[in-house]
């Protein structure tokens, strides 16, 4: 037996059910109250509702009290109305579990059970300090007063004496609010002469409602006759209990099934009750429901039951159906030479009879003789980097069905490196290419940063075309996201309407001690570009040092115009013309030096200017153009004219000598032939040739 308090349409209300709650039902109220006046209520309008609430203080009692050995007898309190309401509280006692009511107070009190619930002892709920208590002998029928102290006592708890059958209780409390704690003891034997016998019990059917099977069997306790006046003691009145005949009413919807007003149980709109075969195989049996199952703990027999009872059916043959493939893990992809373990579900079909083929999509496949064999997973190693289409296929004699998995296989990415030129044109296309070590790494997305724009450009390609439409220095990001991993690469770009550029080589000594890796190279940059400050008196925004990747050691020297913040103090091509001169003369002249470390001193000088400069060639800039040609060709017959008569030419004979000494060194002392050249040609690895094309970091760097 159960009481609950339930919300409806704002309303609580108190529900009581009799069979684990199969069916609830309102509470009747009294008939009467206390002074034998008609209480007009009638359901569902009106009814019994409760405070459901037990004490965790355990010398104070709750709400509403029950004991196991006190069956049927129900104390509580509440109010009769339309709802559960805080006001007009009374106390109600049921003594046959619910059915009927009594209302014994008009104002709160706390209860406690003596003797087996023989003897219900009241004390009124008040902060002002009592002296009386009330005792009722016939299950709370009648009350009778007692004193149980001269003196009032404020009351802070009553405890009964350990076991039901006691007839002692304790009450303690204060005689004032500054005195000590009083006990009170409290002691009832006196008032009975004798112990019950059997004479002295009747019979007592438990019921619902005049329904004398409850919960699938009729119980019969034992209970004392009000008007005997006797000391239970031990409880001995032994409840017997006989099954009774199932009825629809000891059987509750099943899952997946619900009640229709006709009282049926069908099925809902969301349940298949077919579903319960999906896992079952032709040959084999499942119960199928019908809808109903017997409320728990019901003890019928015979009846509607086997009616009533999900039956064993044989399993249907079926075409397979909802077929799906997945990764263990749930993703999408997975690095190469790595184990990769595909799940393959069905969600109905003959699973026993049916043979399914897995083919991974790079040229190899499997297949299995029925569904079951790959509860463990099918495991399989891409050797291949790529999108590998996955396809599963299930077939029996009914049907067949099949289900795709794209998987992605890359390789960890390591190393990007961005590759751009150092300097280019403003409005001139600029090509940028993310070069990735290992090259094959799989499914890559892009992200390109421009200079300060605060939205990327995303593609599916290593390389990109834009160009700058104003002059200075830019950034560009490139980022390359593969799996789980992103990794990134800077670089910076010279945009100007005009410049010059020159290539520069270094005495043969600078090769020896080359590692051809970016961080080096960008380190001799610096070196030479301060060199080159020093020597001429240039300002740094003018000059822009790279070296170049490979052996021989190189490097171009770009020849950039500067402006001031204003806008008024800008370079023509004249003044770069003239700034290249004077940095070609110092080149000539062996005046760009640099040591190495200590007792290795490098040389700079001019391997030969650019046949064609990076600039703009439209027509408003030929003549700058034209003039910069001419120059080239004359420096470089100069140049030729000095090489060739140089030691009959005053001044030149010290340099000529030097320069002798220096090819002298070069020369290997096991060498049989005067006409090696001094600079030592290298074999270049493949490696290296990769690396001189596209500036990146070398394996084992």
């Amino acid at each position: 037996m159960f009481l609950a308090n339930k919300k409806i349409d704002n309303q609580v209300k108190t529900f009581i059910t009799y069979n684990k709650g199969r069916d609830w039902h309102l509470l009747q109220a009294p008939d009467t109250d206390l002074r034998g006046n008609s209480v007009h209520c009638l359901l569902p309008y009106c009814s019994l509702h409760l405070h459901l609430k037990v004490s965790e203080n355990p010398y104070t009692s709750g709400n509403i009290a029950s004991r196991d050995t006190a069956p049927g007898i129900i104390v509580a309190s509440g109010n009769i109305g339309t709802e559960l309401s805080d006001n007009d509280i009374s106390m109600f006692v049921s003594s046959d579990a619910g059915n009927t009511w009594r209302q014994i107070f008009e104002e709160e009190h706390s209860v406690l059970y003596l003797d087996q619930g023989g003897v219900l002892v009241a004390m009124k709920h008040t902060s002002l300090p009592i002296r009386h208590l009330w005792l009722s002998f016939d299950e709370g029928r009648s009350w009778s007063k007692y004193s149980f102290t001269s003196i009032p006592l404020f009351v802070d708890g009553v405890l009964g004496e350990p076991g039901e059958e006691t007839l002692i209780m304790t009450v303690f409390g204060h005689f004032s609010h500054r005195s000590e704690w009083q006990l009170v003891k409290v002691d009832y034997k006196s008032i009975f002469d004798r112990r019950c016998a059997e004479g002295d019990y009747r019979p007592w059917q438990l019921h619902s409602q005049g329904e004398a099977c409850i919960m699938g069997a009729k119980r019969i306790y034992k209970k004392r006759k009000s008007e005997k006046k006797c000391m239970q003691g031990k409880y001995a009145g032994a409840m017997t209990s006989e099954p009774c005949v199932c009825t629809e009413a000891d059987f509750d919807c099943d899952y997946g099934f619900e009640r229709h007003s006709n009282g049926q149980c069908l099925p809902a709109f969301w349940y298949n009750p077919s579903s319960l075969s999906k896992d079952c195989s032709l040959g084999q049996s499942y119960l199928n429901s019908t809808g109903y199952r017997k409320v728990v703990s019901n003890n019928c027999t015979d009846g509607v039951r086997e009616q009533y009872t999900a039956k064993p059916q044989q399993c249907p043959g079926k075409a397979p159906h909802g077929l799906r493939i997945v990764t263990s893990d749930g993703t999408l992809t997975s690095e190469q030479g790595h184990n990769v373990t595909f799940m393959v579900q069905l969600e109905e079909g003959d699973i026993q009879r049916s043979i399914i083929r897995v083919d991974f999509g790079d040229g190899s496949a499997v297949s299995y003789a029925n569904i079951s064999s790959t509860e463990d997973g099918i495991k399989h190693v891409y050797q291949n980097v790529g999108i590998f289409r996955v396809t599963a296929q299930v077939e029996n004699s009914l049907g067949a069905d099949s289900a795709v998995l794209y998987l992605h296989v890359n390789c960890p990415l390591e190393h990007v490196h961005l590759s751009l030129p150092f300097v280019t044109t403003k409005n001139k296309e600029v090509n940028a290419t993310a070069v990735l070590w290992p090259s094959q790494v799989g499914t890559l997305t892009y992200i390109w940063w421009f200079g300060n724009n605060t939205e990327p450009l995303i593609t599916l390609e290593g390389s990109i075309t834009f160009t700058f439409s104003t002059e200075g220095m830019n950034t560009i990001t490139v980022q390359v996201s593969a799996g789980n991993a992103i990794l990134q690469d800077t670089k910076t770009i010279a945009v100007y309407e005009q410049f010059q550029s020159l290539r520069l080589a270094f005495s043969p000594n600078l090769d020896e001690y080359n590692p051809d890796i970016p961080e080096w190279r960008r380190d001799i940059s610096r070196v030479i570009k301060r060199a080159l400050v020093e020597a001429t008196g240039i300002s740094s925004k003018h000059i822009l040092v790279a070296v170049l990747p490979g052996l021989p050691t190189s490097a171009e020297l770009f020849i950039l115009p500067y402006k001031d913040p204003t806008g008024e103090d800008k370079q023509t091509a004249e003044d770069l013309q003239q700034i290249s001169e004077i940095l070609v003369q110092k080149l000539n002249q062996n005046s760009i030096q640099f040591d190495l470390k200590p007792g290795v001193r490098i040389l700079v000088h001019a391997a030969h200017l650019t046949a064609a400069p990076l600039i703009d060639v439209t027509p408003s800039h030929s003549g700058s153009a034209m003039l910069m040609l001419l120059s080239v060709v004359f420096v470089g017959l100069a140049v030729f004219v000095i090489y060739k008569f140089k030691r009959k030419i005053p001044g030149i004979n010290v340099y000529a000598q030097m320069q002798n000494e220096k090819d002298q060194e070069m020369v290997s002392p096991g060498s049989q032939s005067e006409s090696m050249p001094n600079v030592p040609q290298r074999e270049m690895t493949p490696e290296q040739l990769v690396e001189e094309k596209v500036d990146s970091q070398p394996i084992g760097k």
